[in-house]
């Protein structure tokens, strides 16, 4: 999967109070599912006298469903982790996890009372959540020799390509980063330009 789309840049949360029932949304940037289940750990652990921690996640690219997980904490069931996963997953996000802390106020909302509560605090958090792009990288090893170091490097920047490593030696060795789309331009240009006097792998 190469496509690039936007993640949450830093950890965030909201706060509101609906009949008195205090509702602490926090939603945090998981590449994994391992990631989103220790998020989750960390803020019942934060809140741990709460009466719920309610959360849902959707690992991988904006709307995919092959990583997702959800979950009501105790509420009547559908009422928390399905609402706000329905919001995760229309929000054009990827990498997600959103945990909705539910202080009980002593009045009852209802079923879709609930229902409103968590997916609101869900929207709630993401109107000012700050994103940032993930792009897909790929790890790139070029060997040239030293006639063509400076056009080598003049042409890394158009493809995005950050130096890791370099080594000097017989030949000059380059360990470069890349988004994965630029890959094999960055490969064709790397023949054109050495005539293919250049061994490249990735």
């Amino acid at each position: 999967m190469s496509e690039r789309y936007p993640v949450p840049a830093a950890r965030h949360r909201v706060e509101e109070v609906i009949l008195r029932s205090r509702f602490i949304t926090t939603v945090q940037y998981t590449p994994t599912v391992e990631a989103a289940r220790e998020f989750i750990g960390e803020i019942k652990a934060e809140f741990a006298d709460a009466s719920h921690n309610c959360w849902a996640y959707l690992v991988g690219p904006p709307g995919s469903t092959s990583q997702i997980g959800y979950s009501d904490d105790g509420e009547p069931h559908g009422t928390a982790g399905r609402p706000m996963f329905t919001v995760l997953q229309h929000s054009g996000l990827g990498d997600v996890t959103a945990v909705v802390t539910r202080y009980f106020g002593g009045t009852k909302l209802g079923k879709g009372g609930l229902g409103r509560a968590y997916s609101d605090g869900v929207q709630y958090a993401l109107e000012s959540l700050p994103t940032r792009m993930y792009v897909p990288t790929v790890d790139m090893l070029v060997v040239i020799d030293y006639s063509h170091v400076t056009p080598v490097l003049r042409l890394l920047p158009g493809y995005e390509a950050e130096i890791i490593t370099q080594d000097y030696a017989v030949d000059v060795t380059y360990h470069l980063r890349l988004p994965v789309e630029q890959a094999p331009r960055l490969h064709e240009a790397l023949i054109g330009l050495t005539k293919g006097a250049v061994l490249a792998e990735w």
